[in-house]
Order: structure tokens, then sequence, then C-alpha cells
């Protein structure tokens, strides 16, 4: 189900009151591959509820480049809550995920295997109200960047 940003800190709320350990993670989900179905999955093996924080259009073209993304972000969102391990999906717009992080309190924020407690801006949040910080490991290979170079090479 797509949760309104404005209605995030609520709904996490009636999650908590029905005992539910809410796990977060955030994204471009630009192209979806195994890499991030795996990711995914490992990610709510950590708690009861997925959310999911989406880039919008305009974060991810200040991320990724001018060409990015590939797929809009209601397609992102339609695609992603396809997924079995997906129960929910926000929008965000800022440069990193700290203030949607701060509105959700997940009890575990989860990230790719590429970051660290000290890299990772997010997790001083995290750390604030009694979170903890996962981390899992990516799949060798896999990503929407290699996959768009690879397209880019076929065509030529």
């Amino acid at each position: 189900m797509f949760i309104d940003r404005k209605d995030a800190a609520n709904f996490c709320e009636d999650l908590r009151r029905q005992n539910k350990k809410i796990v977060f993670t955030n994204g471009c989900f630009d192209i979806i591959h195994a890499g991030h179905v795996r990711y995914l999955t490992a990610a709510k093996n950590f708690g009861d509820v997925l959310i999911v924080g989406l880039n919008t259009d305009d974060s991810v073209k200040r991320i990724k480049g001018a060409n990015r993304p590939i797929n809009n972000q209601d397609d992102r969102a339609e695609v992603l809550l396809g997924l079995k391990a997906v129960d929910h999906v926000i929008f965000f717009g800022e440069q990193t995920a700290e203030n949607l992080i701060a509105e959700v309190k997940p009890a575990v924020y989860v990230k790719g295997g590429d970051y660290t407690l000290e890299t990772l801006p997010e997790s001083k949040i995290v750390q604030t109200y009694g979170g903890r910080v996962e981390f899992v490991n990516l799949v060798a290979g896999r990503s929407t960047t290699n996959i768009v170079e690879k397209i880019l090479t076929e065509l030529k």
C-alpha cells in the first residue's frame, strides 16, 4: 500500500501499537533486478512490516543524473508494491532519508553492504531513538547502472 508522506508518522505509530516491528529501507529502485529482490527479501526478514522510502523522480535526477530515472516514480512504486517482501512505499524528495526516518522511526533501518555506520548519514537518526541499523550484502554485478550500460552497449 502506498502511504502519503503526511500520514507516515501516524500510520507507523498505529503499526507500533499493533506490536508490529517496522523495517525501513530506501532508494531509487529504478529498474528492479535480482539484486533488489534479494536485498528487499533480506530486509523484510528483520521484522514484520517492510516500508520502502522511494526517491521521487526529481531526487533521482539529482542523485543519478539527467537521464535517470528510467521509470517514473509511480511505475517504480507499483513494481515495488508487487513484490512479496514490500508492504508499503512512501515517496521522499530529499537528498537523504533522514527526515523520513525521523517520522517513521523504524525498529530496523536496512541499507546495502556498500555503506558503514560511519558513511551512512541516516544511522545517527536511527540510533537517537533506539533503533538499529543492519547491512545486507549486495549481489555482485547486479545494478541498474550495469543494466543501462549493457543496453547502451548492445545498441551500438
